[in-house]
């Protein structure tokens, strides 16, 4: 099937300077996408990948800003058309039900939430012939635990938007998907000792895989009738029912 991606086009991508994004946008940049790489505290890193890939800018904006999404647009300036966004940014820190404050449930869901739901407007306004919205969110909203509770929440809404905004805008060939990987690479305060230990603790007994979620998006991108689901990638760890993240739990493997 050909693709509905042809000729030049830009990919915009939050938080791709390092780690996950980084991967995502080398993956895109060799299938022939211009970059707007987005950062915040990563601008060495962008800046360095934007030089590597050639075809590739940087944008540096604070996601919790209101006014964050018009600085992206804004960066656009002089690229092809923007026909992918990918909302990889996000900010994860520990808090519970119990103890959760204004300012940390403030912070999650505007770098979670607001931001992806402004970005995605912005990319809505701009497409003439359609795109593809693409939403990083996370396996553990298909078996939920407290931990992280207010990102949890953030994510949730996260999901949610992902499936109303692809209702709303396909009839303008608006593609909205999400990618929903669990834990990948080490994250927050978990050591590289706990994760070698728990990140292979799911039903098939296989970590997930950068790669993998590069093969998501990619497939996402060459599938013209998908709209409005996720890609959820786990090992089958949501058959598991744990009780807590999986950073605070150890496995013998036996």
């Amino acid at each position: 099937m050909e693709s509905e991606f042809q000729g030049p086009r830009t990919a915009i991508v939050t938080g791709g300077g390092k780690r996950i994004g980084a991967a995502l946008c080398r993956a895109l940049a060799a299938d022939g996408w211009h970059l707007l790489i987005h950062c915040n505290r990563s601008r060495a890193e962008a800046e360095a990948l934007a030089a590597e890939l050639g075809n590739a800018r940087t944008v540096a904006a604070e996601l919790g800003r209101p006014d964050t999404a018009e600085t992206i647009m804004a960066a656009l300036a002089g690229l092809p058309p923007a026909r992918l966004l990918v909302n990889n940014a996000s900010l994860f820190a520990y808090d519970s039900a119990d103890d959760f404050t204004i300012e940390q449930w403030d912070r999650h869901l505007d770098i979670n939430l607001r931001a992806p739901a402004l970005l995605s407007q912005a990319f809505a306004r701009r497409a003439e012939v359609g795109g593809l919205i693409v939403n990083l969110l996370d396996a553990k909203l298909e078996a939920p635990n407290p931990d992280f509770f207010t990102y949890t929440v953030s994510k949730g809404g996260l999901a949610t938007l992902t499936e109303l905004a692809a209702r709303a805008w396909a009839g303008r060939g608006i593609r909205v998907c999400g990618i929903a990987p669990s834990v990948t690479l080490v994250s927050g305060p978990q050591s590289r000792d706990n994760f070698d230990a728990v990140h292979a603790l799911n039903a098939l007994r296989r970590g997930v895989r950068v790669e993998e979620i590069v093969g998501a998006l990619r497939f996402l991108i060459a599938t013209p009738t998908i709209t409005g689901q996720t890609i959820t990638l786990d090992g089958g760890q949501r058959f598991l029912g744990l009780a807590r993240d999986v950073q605070f739990l150890e496995t013998d493997d036996e």
